[in-house]
């Protein structure tokens, strides 16, 4: 099938774990819809042929936040300080710095300007970044973006 991008923004709930749990939610109605092959997020994931060989291609296919920078296979971990401001010169990033990032990615013109890129960060298949965004002072979304598949 090939390996997709996926990237996402979604409101802070009050922690990076909750706020994937919400986000996965939103995403397993709108992939499953109520007529879908599994009845919850649950059944999916203990589908270990299909998510194995196949996955969603979407935020469902991690299961799991890391509290690190390691790359851990199946989770999002947070961009890296020193990254957070090279990509946007401060650590506390904008919704539209986020999106504006992630766009530079789409309008990269050579391998080089796409290395650089924040979407680039997230180079192992089968997981993904998250960046807390910021209204002021305060966080109010979280940016996730990754990759699935081979």
């Amino acid at each position: 099938m090939g390996a997709s991008d996926w990237d996402y923004v979604t409101d802070y709930e009050g922690s990076v774990e909750e706020s994937l749990t919400a986000l996965q939610a939103r995403v397993f109605v709108e992939e499953f819809g109520e007529i879908g092959d599994y009845p919850d997020l649950a059944a999916l994931w203990t589908d270990h042929e299909f998510m194995g060989t196949q996955g969603t291609h979407t935020i469902l296919d991690v299961v799991r936040v890391v509290p690190g920078p390691d790359e851990v296979d199946g989770a999002v971990r947070p961009l890296a300080a020193d990254r957070l401001l090279h990509h946007f010169g401060t650590d506390r990033p904008t919704v539209a710095q986020y999106e504006e990032a992630l766009a530079r990615a789409g309008r990269a013109m050579n391998h080089q300007e796409y290395a650089e890129s924040l979407s680039a960060e997230a180079d192992l298949r089968w997981s993904g970044l998250y960046v807390l965004l910021y209204t002021g002072d305060e966080p109010t979304h979280v940016g996730f973006h990754g990759s699935s598949g081979d």
